[in-house]
């Protein structure tokens, strides 16, 4: 089978290991040509959201694609496209009124930069055009992207290709970076900003750039209450404006429309979302504030930037039907409540040594592996826990989201849990008894124990 799939022509990610191949998608379930069933434990790369298979949403792209499937967006209009930014519209933030589709997440980011600079621009603020990011965090993969992302292990080999840009500590409460207890914090992850905006200068900072909870890079951190109200205060004291990054949280996720609504924050930019199309397609956007797009609109006259597959009818048409799903069936409010099931479920493995952590918010969770439970002391790099653990869920039926560099940009395991919101009880407990499977599996191949050393 080995021999076979790697002998096709597809440059896989991985080209050491063997992918089954998918033939079928029903609910929360994906089944291989052998007929072997998985739970997609992590919505794949934390995209499915209404599940697979939906007879509604196959129905809303045949009807599409028996109309128009592709107009280019500087010729038409569609009404798909003017119906899905109007439902987006009514979901966002107040003041959150325009949407600018994409097709994938990392020029969805470069898109909000560039949207940042030209405003500033056109406003007559031209010295303004840095971005402040944070460690610990993905924004994509393009070398734009991947400069505001604050991950060792995704920048390393591409350094000398990447703009150097000011990042500052992450909200990680398991690990402060400023060495600071749930108790006696007081916010001072956030008060970096103001200190990296000074050193840079106000009037060269465009915009900070933030993931409401990080996800892929350190697995489901939740900030602190108050942590986005004061970099809100921040941002608007030194006139920068605000960008969350929503491409994993955005749409339900998190228990909510947007994962900044937990905090009552109204950005100036959110990218969005992996969840806007549940996997049906490619569909991302960047939702602006009325005053962004009036500034460009009264001062260059249009938008210096563009993508071909941008504003596709088909995408939108499938977006609209993925929002009109999520709405009718409760889908966001099932988020929260299985979410809150699902966290329940996962501390249960807090009795593993191998288990430091399990942090959440609706259904995206996150499980911090570790050596020395008493010392947080994480494995080494070498050992790739993360894709042990990974590896024993997939054979086991279960697909996880895994990642390391969490800690210090190199050290550090972490799983992350996203299933289809249409995921009820009985299944999350199946996927927390494969998890604790797994954890133990690995957990006998590895040393747990504080007296280990580090290879």
């Amino acid at each position: 089978m080995t021999e076979q799939l790697n002998r096709d022509h597809v440059f896989y990610r991985n080209p050491r290991k063997r992918y089954p191949t998918a033939v079928k998608g029903e609910g929360i379930y994906i089944y291989d040509d052998r007929g072997k069933q998985y739970i997609d434990g992590s919505g794949g790369a934390v995209v499915v959201s209404i599940g697979h298979g939906v007879p509604e949403i196959r129905e809303a792209m045949l009807n599409q694609a028996s109309q128009i499937a592709f107009t280019h967006g500087t010729h038409f209009t569609t009404r798909a496209a003017v119906d899905l930014a109007e439902r987006l519209a009514a979901m966002a933030p107040a003041g959150i009124e325009r949407v600018y589709y994409l097709s994938g997440g990392s020029e969805a980011v470069e898109t909000a930069v560039k949207m940042a600079r030209q405003y500033q621009v056109d406003r007559g603020k031209p010295s303004k055009f840095k971005v402040i990011s944070r460690w610990t965090s993905y924004h994509g993969n393009t070398l734009g992207a991947l400069s505001l992302s604050g991950h060792t292990g995704r920048r390393r080999y591409y350094q000398p290709l990447i703009q150097h840009t000011p990042h500052i500590a992450p909200a990680y409460c398991y690990r402060c970076p400023l060495g600071r207890s749930p108790e006696s914090c007081q916010l001072e992850c956030a008060e970096e900003l103001e200190k990296a905006i000074l050193y840079e200068g106000p009037d060269s900072v465009s915009a900070f750039i933030a993931e409401p909870v990080v996800g892929a890079t350190a697995g489901a951190l939740v900030p602190k209450q108050g942590y986005f109200r004061r970099i809100r205060e921040i941002c608007d004291a030194y006139d920068v404006l605000l960008i969350v990054d929503e491409v994993m949280t955005g749409i339900g996720r998190t228990g909510k429309n947007f994962g900044i609504d937990h905090w009552d924050v109204v950005p100036d930019l959110i990218v969005c979302a992996k969840g806007l199309a549940g996997g049906y397609s490619p569909l991302f956007c960047v939702l602006a504030t009325e005053a962004i797009h009036r500034t460009i609109k009264e001062g260059t006259g249009f938008f210096i930037h563009g993508h071909t597959y941008a504003q596709n009818p088909l995408s939108c048409a499938i977006g609209l039907a993925v929002l009109e799903y999520i709405e009718r069936h409760g889908l966001v409010e099932r988020s929260r409540d299985m979410g809150r099931h699902l966290l329940e479920e996962l501390k249960t493995l807090e009795d593993m040594p191998i288990v430091g952590d399990v942090r959440g918010l609706g259904l995206f969770a996150g499980i911090e592996l570790v050596r020395d439970k008493a010392a947080k002391t994480p494995f080494a790099p070498g050992l790739k826990v993360h894709a042990q653990v990974a590896a024993s869920a997939f054979d086991k039926g279960l697909i996880v989201y895994p990642g390391s560099g969490g800690a210090d940009g190199v050290h550090g395991d972490h799983l992350l849990i996203a299933p289809p919101f249409i995921i009820d009880r009985d299944q999350i407990g199946e996927l927390t008894g494969i998890l604790r499977e797994s954890l133990e599996e690995v957990s006998r191949q590895v040393d747990c124990s504080p007296a280990s050393t580090e290879a």
